[in-house]
């Protein structure tokens, strides 16, 4: 497709207000059937018990709330619980729900350090993986409606860095430079390799994999979602982005 009819194709998925097809609504709406019939067989193995405090939680309140229940079930009924976990963060990281920060708190507040960090890096790349093929096979048109300028610095940055591809995308997991969501869905919108796209995610996730997880180990002290991300965390992160970058520039130095 020459400039021109890309720019047209622009315009016409901006244009339109449901720019998915039949077919493509099809394979989306399997995906989510899939993700239910996981959790429903869960749900189905558990104890007769009064479920009603299971819901996505929205607050720490909320948060706090799930994690004093669960905490009984842990123990006795460890592999449902650590499957319920998985499908559900799995699910809202392919369809770019938000809210997972709070599952990795919980993840901190039942496992523990280092089982939790373990528990969020695994759940998070298999829920960028999945959100990365399933935009892969439907993504475009609403990559294009949703972040098209965004999509263009993306893809301008990602031309401009196919031999220091994976540098750059451990720079972007490690900074809040650009969402994640939008990465995960936009990255096979531009062409970022699979393999490259999977490293970085599973690696640039870890730091503040860490933190979240650290964080939710004392649930109780915590104030507001903002208490996670103060000057110094971020100024860490950002300094392990630059760190994880700075061959790259080095090596476009050299050939200059």
């Amino acid at each position: 497709m020459d400039k021109r009819g890309e720019i047209e194709s622009k315009k016409s998925f901006v244009g339109s207000k449901f720019p998915l097809t039949f077919w493509e609504v099809t394979i989306a709406s399997s995906v989510v059937v899939s993700f239910v019939l996981g959790l429903l067989g869960v749900y189905l193995t558990m104890p007769s018990s009064d479920y009603s405090f299971l819901k996505l939680p929205k607050s720490l309140e909320d948060l706090q709330i799930l994690r004093d229940h669960l905490e009984n079930y842990t123990s006795d009924y460890t592999i449902q619980v650590l499957v319920g976990y998985c499908v559900v963060y799995i699910f809202m990281q392919t369809f770019m729900i938000p809210g997972t920060v709070f599952m990795s708190l919980l993840a901190g507040a039942l496992f523990g350090v280092f089982k939790g960090v373990a528990l969020v890096v695994f759940t998070a790349t298999a829920g960028a993986s999945s959100c990365y093929f399933l935009s892969k096979l439907i993504g475009r048109p609403l990559v294009f409606s949703l972040w098209p300028d965004k999509l263009s610095f993306f893809q301008s940055q990602v031309a401009k860095r196919k031999n220091g591809l994976l540098n750059y995308m451990l720079f972007l997991r490690l900074t809040p430079t650009l969402p994640n969501t939008f990465i995960n869905v936009a990255s096979p919108i531009v062409d970022v390799p699979y393999h490259i796209f999977f490293f970085a995610t599973l690696i640039g996730l870890i730091p503040a994999a860490y933190l979240t997880v650290r964080a939710g180990i004392a649930l109780g002290e915590l104030r507001s979602i903002g208490d996670l991300y103060d000057f110094q965390a971020i100024a860490t992160l950002f300094l392990i982005g630059v760190v994880s970058i700075t061959p790259t520039l080095m090596s476009k130095n050299k050939e200059e």
